[in-house]
């Protein structure tokens, strides 16, 4: 290693001067010592090694976020900023309180914890919606099942499973917690900046782990070693990692690299930077592209969502990815980059067969470019066997543009039901310059379900699929059906 490793956690310095390239944090925490946060699946599915981390808020200060701790190599937190549930607050004996932290007490006094093995992870997510600098200004008169009146987003937790006390004592603390003290010391962190990422370079008999400064390095990192695996959250590496024990030669961690952290609207599109968190499109967007918005609370959980990047998604070519179908849907491009140079690669054209694209050897995304203006009629649907953090059996997105009843432009992003994510051109081709009724969008689904050729595996069968496309159109009919056809069937 090119200098020690050396990162901070729950206040203070620790140093470390051989750290194994796939040795993840959880693990490296756990052999500290810090062992509340604990490997319950090793995919990120269960939130029992959630931690918090110091990231940019974008605004000059910080924001302590919830990442899953399986899923983050150490190696990649060299020089950042780490809290766990033990150094959120602490209990000195039997009957002494003074110490816990808000977020603990409430647990406590709620009855949110009964074997304990997850509380720690609960602990920690619910102490980034705490500390969450927006939540003050979003409380609501009276509590939703999925809002606090305290302004707590219960979604939050959706990354987080309890096996034995339930979820309404959760519930119960997580609503109950208060705002933060102006002395809390981590809430006065937050006015700092969070540290920078800290060039790292790792070597070993077997692998190299490398963080590039620029991305000039990235694309020389990326030539060099073409089958480099690129880093940025990990939400699937991790995977890969952790359950199938595979080790890539060499890393490029790119999640901090400013140059695939773009973030701007232009006169014509909107460009989205491959290395940016779900989350922070979910923060910067704010709602301007309403298929997105739709798409964010959909994908996997806000653990996953605070680590994972539209780009890691693209980039493993996966046909049950649940942006493709989106990005299809809006005529989205990729820019990739090499040491060529840049070109620019319509969405349509970049899966070319099952986990398979046209990235030639070197090249990487840089950036996500979103045409404009947007059609006024959109929708996102994914049929999954949980409503949050899992896989999509089939994902389809629409985008429409209707004029006087007709339907003037469609596009329609399908994913899950083929080797590739796809557009139904058939059904849109069917679609446009036709009224937009019942029949029309009953003969358009039967033309969705031709063009796909969905399989058996055990998230769903293929007759399944293809009834799920099927409804897919009709439920985006009758959510958005002319007022004057409602009129009329009324």
């Amino acid at each position: 290693m090119m200098g020690s490793f050396h990162i901070t956690v729950n206040g203070q310095p620790r140093e470390d001067a051989d750290v194994p390239v796939y040795l993840n944090l959880l693990d490296w925490l756990r052999n500290l010592g810090l062992t509340g946060a604990k490997e319950g699946c090793a995919e990120g599915e269960c939130g029992a090694c959630a931690v918090l981390i110091a990231r940019p808020d974008g605004d000059g200060g910080s924001r302590w976020t919830s990442v899953n701790a399986c899923l983050t190599p150490a190696i990649a937190c060299n020089g950042q900023e780490v809290i766990t549930s033990e150094g959120l607050g602490t209990c000195p004996g039997p009957g002494s309180e003074e110490d816990l932290h808000p977020v603990q007490r409430e647990m406590a006094y709620r009855g949110g914890s009964q074997c304990g093995f997850c509380t720690p992870g609960f602990i920690c997510s619910m102490a980034a919606e705490y500390y969450r600098p927006e939540r003050a200004t979003e409380s609501v008169s009276e509590a939703t099942e999925e809002m606090g009146d305290n302004g707590f987003d219960l979604h939050a937790l959706s990354g987080n499973l309890c096996r034995c006390t339930g979820y309404r004592p959760i519930k119960d603390a997580a609503y109950a917690l208060e705002t933060p003290d102006k002395d809390d010391p981590l809430f006065e962190r937050q006015s700092s900046s969070a540290p920078p990422a800290c060039r790292t370079e790792v070597h070993t008999e077997t692998s190299t782990f490398l963080r590039p400064s620029s991305i000039e390095e990235l694309a020389q990192r990326c030539a060099d070693h073409p089958d480099a695996v690129l880093l940025a959250g990990g939400t699937d590496v991790g995977v890969e990692t952790n359950i199938r024990h595979i080790r890539p030669k060499t890393v490029l961690a790119i999640d901090r690299l400013e140059g695939l952290r773009s973030f701007r609207f232009a006169d014509d599109y909107v460009e989205l930077g491959a290395s940016m968190t779900l989350s922070e499109l979910e923060r910067g967007l704010d709602g301007r592209i309403p298929l997105v918005a739709q798409l964010i609370p959909q994908f996997a959980s806000r653990l996953v969502r605070n680590s994972a990047t539209l780009g890691g998604n693209l980039g493993t070519g996966s046909p049950i990815g649940d942006s493709a179908p989106v990005l299809l849907a809006l005529d989205a491009s990729l820019v990739l980059f090499s040491m060529s140079g840049e070109r620019t690669v319509p969405i349509s054209e970049y899966f070319t067969g099952y986990r398979q694209t046209v990235r030639e050897p070197g090249e990487f995304i840089r950036a996500i470019r979103i045409p404009m203006p947007l059609s006024e009629t959109t929708a996102f649907y994914k049929v999954a066997k949980r409503r949050f953090d899992d896989i999509s059996s089939v994902a389809t997105a629409f985008s429409m543009q209707l004029e006087q009843g007709r339907i003037s432009s469609i596009r329609i992003g399908m994913g899950g039901v083929a080797a590739t994510p796809i557009r139904a051109l058939a059904a849109e081709r069917a679609l446009v310059n036709q009224p937009w009724t019942e029949q029309t969008a009953r003969e358009a689904s039967v033309l969705m379900t031709a063009e796909s050729t969905p399989m058996d595996d055990h998230r769903a069968s293929s007759r399944y699929r293809s009834q799920m496309l099927e409804q897919s159109m009709m439920r985006f009919f009758a959510q958005h059906r002319p007022s004057e056809y409602i009129g009329a069937k009324s």
